[in-house]
């Protein structure tokens, strides 16, 4: 579902990756670790195409990513991958149910179809009735839990998630892990996390270790795309 070729990226001087191939296919659960500056981040950033690789390849449910025009790619971005960030990113000036909105106004629908598809996603997280609350009224793993919604929103191919759970405490990181593993057995949601969590990396279908903008378990993480070529 997802295929990585080859992705190099340097800024100036300081190169970061060096030659990266990873294949996750749908339904997976994949976590990325390693040690700060590994090129994690990066790395995540470029399968979500908020930037651009010096070299290599992506396919994305079977779109060539680097083929696509600034205008394509901005569309891609919102139908086909969903964002969750460590600190969650909402807007503080809207609701809820508005901030779950947003990638579906993006995305062109009307407000009937939006809002329906924000109060569902809302009601699966436990949080039908603060749909109406803005972010300063909400707990920090119900704001998580409201970024995890706006992601699914346009319903993704994928979810990207980098320090998802860095910012809340023990249980509500227990409650955030569950969700992700609820939704993929769910709806066969697949998700990229970046995480330092070694709990949440114990619990994922695969563990890919980056060091040195290089993967160092290679044969992990390109033994699915074998399996399926084969």
């Amino acid at each position: 579902m997802i295929d990585i070729r080859g992705i190099t990226k340097s800024f100036g001087t300081l190169q970061v990756l060096k030659g990266i191939n990873l294949h996750i296919r749908k339904g997976e659960v994949v976590s990325i670790v390693g040690p700060s500056g590994a090129g994690k981040t990066t790395l995540l950033q470029i399968v979500g195409t908020l930037d651009k690789p010096d070299a290599g390849r992506i396919v994305l449910n079977g779109i060539d990513v680097q083929e696509l025009s600034k205008k394509e790619l901005a569309h891609f971005r919102n139908t086909q991958i969903g964002f969750v960030f460590q600190f969650h990113q909402l807007l503080p000036e809207f609701t809820a149910l508005e901030n779950v909105m947003i990638p579906a106004f993006i995305a062109g629908k009307g407000r009937k179809e939006a809002e329906q598809r924000a109060r569902e996603l809302l009601d699966f997280m436990g949080l039908g009735e603060r749909a109406s609350h803005k972010p300063n009224e909400l707990s920090g793993g119900e704001k998580q839990r409201v970024a995890v919604a706006r992601a699914l929103t346009n319903n993704p191919a994928v979810i990207l998630a980098d320090e998802p759970s860095g910012s809340l405490d023990s249980r509500n990181k227990e409650e955030l892990h569950s969700l992700f593993f609820d939704l993929r057995d769910r709806f066969g949601q697949t998700f990229v996390i970046v995480t330092h969590d070694e709990g949440l990396a114990r619990l994922t279908d695969r563990t890919i270790f980056m060091k040195d903008g290089l993967v160092t378990n290679p044969l992990v993480a390109d033994v699915v795309g074998d399996q399926e070529e084969g």
